[in-house]
């Protein structure tokens, strides 16, 4: 069963910047984002994090799993 929107912001609401994503997608497509910060609903309602430099789309029906830990670096 895919992640609704609502569930991967849900799981992502305690991202303050201090902690890394890291995300698998359908077919093994990855993507890790240092330092993530959720960004607030905006009226496309798509799930965003931003690591103070770029945003991220995620499409959170092709996720199949996420980590969330803390920094890997600087």
């Amino acid at each position: 069963m895919p992640i609704t929107t609502e569930q991967l912001r849900t799981a992502l609401a305690d991202l303050n910047g201090q902690r890394d994503v890291h995300f698998e997608f359908e077919h093994a497509e990855q993507c890790r984002v240092r330092k993530a910060l959720l960004v607030p609903v905006e009226e496309d309602r798509i799930v965003k994090l931003t690591d103070g430099t770029c945003e991220y789309l995620v499409d959170a029906q092709r996720v199949t799993w996420v980590e969330i830990g803390p920094p890997t670096g600087p």
